[in-house]
C-alpha cells in the first residue's frame, strides 16, 4: 500500500489518508486492477482491506483511512465487513475513522444494493465517498441514487478550473448543492496554487494532489505547511470571473 493525504487546506490539517495498492514490484494501481477479475474480485477486496488497515495502524495512522472498495465485490455488507471489523479490532484502529469510497473502476450493477450498503456502512460508524466524480460511471445520477457522505471531484474536472470558467461554474454549484445536503466536497489532483485558491474561493476546502504531496509507499507523508501557507495568501483566487 502507498499514502496520500487529503488535507483541509484551513485549518492545516490531514483530513485523511487514501490507501492506494500497489503489485509486489511496485506496480501502478492500474496494473493492479487489471489483473481483478469476477472470479477474484470478492478476495481481492477483502484482502486491500484488511491489509490497508493493519499498515494504516503499523504506521500509526491518526487521521482517517480512506479505502477504495469495489461496490460489485460486496454482497451482503454484514458478512462482507467481518474481516474489516476483525482486524481493526485487532490492530486497535477505530471504526469511525474508517472511510470507503466506491471506486468509478467499475460500472455500479444495482444501485439499490449499493445504497444499502452505504446505509449498513454509516451505522458501523464508517464514512462513504463517491470517487471520480464527474469521469468514467460517477455521475450526478449515482450521486443523486447513493447518496453517500462526501463526494470526491475527479482530476480531469479539477484540472485548470482556475482558467475555465465551465470548470469553475460547474464546482461552484457542485459545493453549493453540497451545502444544501450535507455533503462533503473533496477535490482531487490538485496540482497547483492556482486550482487549490480557485477551489477555495469556490467553497472547496478539502483537497488531494501533487501539489500537497505525493503517494508514499508504506509511510505517511507530510505536508509542508508553506504550502498551506500559500494556498490562503490573498488576491489570488482565481482567474475567472466566480459569479
Amino acid at each position: 500500500m502507498a499514502f496520500q493525504p487529503i488535507v483541509n487546506v484551513l485549518t492545516h490539517e490531514v483530513f485523511a489518508y487514501e490507501a492506494l495498492v500497489r503489485g509486489p514490484h511496485g506496480e501502478s494501481a492500474s496494473w493492479v486492477m487489471d489483473q481483478v477479475t469476477p472470479a477474484n474480485m470478492y478476495h481481492f477486496d477483502q484482502n486491500c482491506r484488511v491489509l490497508a488497515i493493519r499498515t494504516a495502524a503499523r504506521l500509526g495512522m491518526k487521521a482517517r483511512l480512506s479505502i477504495n472498495f469495489l461496490p460489485n465485490a460486496v454482497y451482503e455488507p454484514a458478512t462482507c465487513i467481518r474481516a474489516t471489523l476483525k482486524t481493526a479490532q485487532e490492530v486497535g484502529f477505530p471504526l469511525d475513522r474508517l472511510m470507503f469510497e466506491i471506486t468509478e473502476h467499475e460500472s455500479v450493477l444495482n444501485e439499490v444494493r449499493v445504497r444499502r450498503i452505504i446505509d449498513a456502512y454509516r451505522g458501523y460508524g464508517f464514512v462513504t465517498a463517491l470517487d471520480d466524480y464527474g469521469a468514467g460511471h460517477a455521475t450526478a445520477g449515482l450521486l443523486l441514487a447513493l447518496r453517500p457522505d462526501i463526494v470526491k471531484v475527479d482530476m480531469a474536472v479539477i484540472r485548470g478550473l482556475d482558467r475555465d470558467l465551465w470548470r469553475s461554474a460547474l464546482v461552484r454549484h457542485l459545493a453549493q448543492f453540497a451545502a444544501e445536503v450535507g455533503l462533503m466536497v473533496i477535490a482531487e489532483g490538485v496540482e497547483t496554487l492556482e486550482e487549490a485558491r480557485c477551489l477555495l474561493g469556490l467553497g472547496v476546502t478539502h483537497m488531494q494532489g501533487y501539489l500537497f504531496a505525493r503517494p508514499a509507499f508504506e509511510a505517511l507523508p507530510t505536508v509542508p505547511d508553506d504550502v498551506f501557507s500559500a494556498c490562503l495568501q490573498p488576491g489570488g483566487v482565481a482567474s475567472v470571473d466566480l459569479h
